[in-house]
């Protein structure tokens, strides 16, 4: 057999053990991300299936995990609570069937939105969130990980503390050794065929919800039955544009992350049109919205699944073992996943950042800090907008600043040369302070060789100086500008006269 064939086999074998995994990672997440959406557990476990599975094959990150996250779910409390408000009469199933027909619903119109925003090509954007507050989402979602786990704790579980150490003891000390086999799965293994045979009393997968009853239930079509409401689209709307934003952000940045662990590139739109996609068939085979989960992303990968086929066996492992496993599947010990997820957030946390933050620009260090808090105390979608916004406002204030110098020529003509962009945060000191109206000469010219005109202000500034000089009789040229400031003038200023020229650069929105 060649060496080509041994890596490939090689690669097989690393995404099915790996996608094992992840599998039964899956489902205490899928579990409680259904109780915080205020739905049954089957629901996040069939959206684990669904999406994991469409985006397994179509998606833009092979390997990427997705499935039922807290992002989403933390949303869909507020839809719920919407609907228990219009409904104040109804109670118990009929309620419930209610809230999973707006909720169903929901992940189709998120699933058209992200569509859209990948067909559109939107998923670019992310290029424009910043280093240090992507290593400030990273650290903040290392942080949420880590926390998720305690709800799973039981204080009066001793033994669940013993398991937990020992499945991160093993999951340290074993790739040391051999990474044959994923230290995730050898200690999902070793700890529940212990639990199993010794009969020991402590907190199992089964303790979490009674999964017994979908035993043997496999996800069905059906059309929600508010599909064809106004009024409920109307509900709908505003909490799927949310959901559509948050998971088209967290898959992005899960994307960008894994894309830094792989060494390779991933294709963002393609990704958003493989979200949409899964969540509009999650929509119709009654599951809930979701989006890439970062966590069991990251357990896949250092598993060694970096191929499609460990996303598609983490799907279809999770539904045959809560269709046809489910004994095997409530017997693995809780505090395996916990442990297991908190070497996730060890992993994923960017250690060095503490070791870069004294030495980087105080801007850039309080960017990464305040993502990192914003992550942890709202959600990833504010902290990484926050990021942005903070970035381009830091960005824009160290720019904001045109230095110039000014010579005679002949007596008569002064020519000030600039150098800087003019835009909204330097057009105060481009009216305020660099031209002497008064005491210049007849004859003035600007010279904007080394200046780029940037947005509408930076010319209705420079229509404002024109028109101070015009007032005082005094004639103002501009040289050397870009055909498209030329015509951004002729369009919107008044009183701007340039000067006829052949410029060899453009302005910042050419470029």
């Amino acid at each position: 057999m060649s060496i080509v064939d041994k890596s490939k086999l090689k690669n097989i074998k690393n995404d099915i053990l790996s996608g094992m995994v992840v599998a039964v990672a899956l489902v205490p997440e899928a579990i409680a991300f259904s109780f915080i959406a205020g739905v049954s557990p089957i629901v996040g476990l069939y959206t684990a299936f669904i999406l994991g599975l469409i985006t397994a094959l179509i998606g833009g990150k092979p390997g990427m995990i997705s499935g039922a996250t807290g992002a989403v779910a933390v949303v869909l409390i507020g839809l719920t609570l919407s609907v228990k408000q219009l409904n104040p009469t109804l109670s118990g199933d009929e309620l419930s069937n209610l809230i999973i027909s707006y909720i169903t619903l929901t992940a189709v119109m998120v699933g058209l939105i992200q569509i859209a925003i990948g067909l559109l090509k939107f998923g670019k954007f992310i290029r424009l969130v910043p280093q240090p507050a992507l290593h400030g989402f990273v650290n903040g979602l290392a942080i949420v990980i880590a926390i998720s786990q305690i709800k799973f704790l039981d204080s009066s579980d001793n033994l669940m503390y013993g398991i937990i150490l020992g499945t991160m003891a093993l999951m340290y000390l074993l790739p040391k050794v051999s990474r044959v086999v994923p230290a995730g799965l050898v200690a999902i293994v070793i700890f529940t065929f212990l639990i199993y045979i010794l009969q020991f009393d402590t907190k199992l997968v089964g303790d979490l919800a009674d999964l017994t009853q979908f035993s043997g239930m496999l996800p069905t079509f059906s059309i929600p039955d508010s599909i064809f409401s106004i009024n409920t689209i109307y509900t709908i709307l505003p909490y799927a544009v949310i959901i559509a934003l948050v998971g088209v952000i967290e898959s992005l940045l899960t994307l960008s992350i894994l894309d830094e662990i792989s060494k390779t590139r991933g294709n963002g739109n393609k990704e958003c049109i493989a979200q949409g996609c899964g969540n509009i068939v999650c929509g119709f085979f009654g599951a809930m919205p979701g989006c890439a989960m970062i966590g069991q992303s990251i357990i896949n990968y250092t598993s060694g699944g970096v191929g499609r086929l460990s996303a598609l066996v983490a799907a279809t492992g999770l539904m045959l073992l809560v269709a046809f496993l489910i004994d095997v599947l409530n017997v693995i010990p809780v505090g395996v996943l916990i442990g297991i997820m908190w070497m996730v957030s060890i992993g994923t946390f960017e250690w060095s950042s503490f070791a870069r933050i004294t030495k980087m620009p105080k801007s850039d260090a309080f960017v990464l800090v305040t993502v990192t808090i914003v992550t942890i105390v709202a959600d990833l979608a504010i902290a990484v907008i926050s990021g942005v916004i903070i970035s381009a406002l830091v960005f824009a204030w160290r720019h904001a600043v045109i230095t110039y110098h000014s010579k005679i020529e002949s007596d008569k003509i002064k020519i000030y040369y600039l150098n800087g962009p003019s835009f909204f945060g330097s057009v105060s000191q481009f009216s305020n302070e660099i031209f002497d109206v008064d005491n210049d000469p007849d004859e003035v010219v600007i010279d904007f060789t080394k200046t780029r005109v940037m947005d509408s202000s930076g010319i209705e500034a420079i229509d404002k100086v024109t028109k101070k000089y015009i007032k005082l009789g005094k004639s103002l040229k501009l040289r050397h500008l870009s055909e498209d400031c030329i015509l951004a003038l002729n369009n919107t200023g008044k009183y701007c006269i340039h000067e006829i020229d052949n410029p060899t650069y453009k302005v910042a929105r050419d470029i």
